[in-house]
């Protein structure tokens, strides 16, 4: 059967992306309790297309993935990115992974927790390689006061801080998580202060700013993103924040985005 696909084409235009999406797929983690981590990732891999291909086999992405038999790390991103390029004889490749991360806390006396976390990296390798981790943290209020034998209360959640960023070496996932929570747990007093006020420690600006100093204060990380969503009825406020590399003061913007209104 006749090769279509790597038969010369002579209309000379570039395809930016060709691949596949929505790959599910079992994956193993770098975990710094346990060593590995087991989860389920939806992966999505592509390439650009050169004008003088007609197009490419699909189902190498799935054999290349199947060759590292679902390990995730910087090094096997690398390995992963580079096979993709060589085989499918592309100049740029790109592989994205969201997954949910999950840490065992403990919640009281002989109790413990679960805790997910929405996770997502975007790898890619054209003259340089690149890596991007994504993390959602959830964002909770102060734990209510508990009288007596009564029922505990339901926390509910406030909001999410949205982590964005480019590391020099190596940080591990739950690291991260632990700085952010330091930020958004009750040492902020968020009760001393009214909520609507833009300099409580409540008020998405307020805690934007002050993740952003803390990540800022850490020595492997070169780039970042902070956006904090307080998530509400009708709609939603949130404060965005970037930190290019060589700059100390991190700066917030703020607004508010509309979410589905009640219907009358």
């Amino acid at each position: 059967m006749k090769d279509i696909q790597s038969q010369r084409d002579h209309r000379r235009i570039n395809i930016k992306k060709v691949g596949v999406k929505n790959i599910t797929y079992p994956v193993t983690l770098l975990d710094k309790a346990r060593e590995h981590q087991s989860t389920v990732a939806t992966v999505n891999m592509y390439v650009n297309l050169p004008h003088h291909f007609k197009g490419t086999h699909m189902s190498r992405f799935v054999e290349i993935l199947n060759r590292f038999h679902g390990e995730f790390n910087p090094k096997c991103f690398n390995f992963i990115l580079e096979e993709m390029k060589e085989r499918l004889q592309a100049e740029e490749a790109h592989v994205e992974i969201e997954f949910p991360y999950f840490l065992k806390r403990e919640a009281g006396q002989e109790t413990v927790a679960i805790h997910e976390y929405l996770c997502r990296m975007h790898a890619s390798l054209d003259h340089r390689d690149d890596l991007t981790l994504d993390i959602q943290v959830p964002i909770y209020p102060p734990l209510p006061a508990q009288s007596g034998n009564s029922l505990p209360r339901s926390l509910g959640r406030w909001g999410v801080a949205e982590i964005s960023l480019r590391f020099r070496h190596f940080i591990w996932i739950e690291d991260l998580i632990k700085m952010v929570e330091e930020v958004t747990a009750h040492n902020l007093n968020w009760a001393d202060q009214p909520a609507e006020a833009s300099d409580s420690p409540l008020s998405v600006e307020a805690l934007t700013k002050a993740i952003g100093t803390k990540l800022a204060g850490h020595g492997e990380i070169r780039w970042f993103t902070v956006t904090v969503k307080n998530l509400a009825v009708g709609l939603s406020t949130f404060a965005s924040l970037e930190w290019p590399e060589g700059k100390d003061s991190p700066g917030a913007e703020s607004g508010v985005s509309q979410a589905r209104l009640p219907a009358l």
